[in-house]
């Protein structure tokens, strides 16, 4: 997947986050990001923006080691 760089790690780990998250949502429907910061608020939204950046983000790159691998 070449060199990994710090943006990796974080992208890694606001993925882990919002699974997690998403996990407490469909099994308790308890959302821990709504509890820390106030449903729908700036942050909240700032955060699931950040999420989904950062599955775009690993999405790139795992397509990028595919396709380098494969050729």
């Amino acid at each position: 997947m070449g060199k990994t760089n710090p943006i990796d790690y974080v992208a890694g780990i606001l993925m882990i986050v919002g699974a997690l998250n998403w996990g407490l949502v469909g099994f308790f429907d308890w959302n821990f990001v709504d509890v820390l910061f106030g449903a729908g608020s700036f942050i909240s939204k700032i955060i699931y923006a950040l999420v989904g950046l950062s599955a775009l983000w690993n999405l790139t790159r795992w397509g990028y080691a595919y396709k380098k691998k494969k050729s």
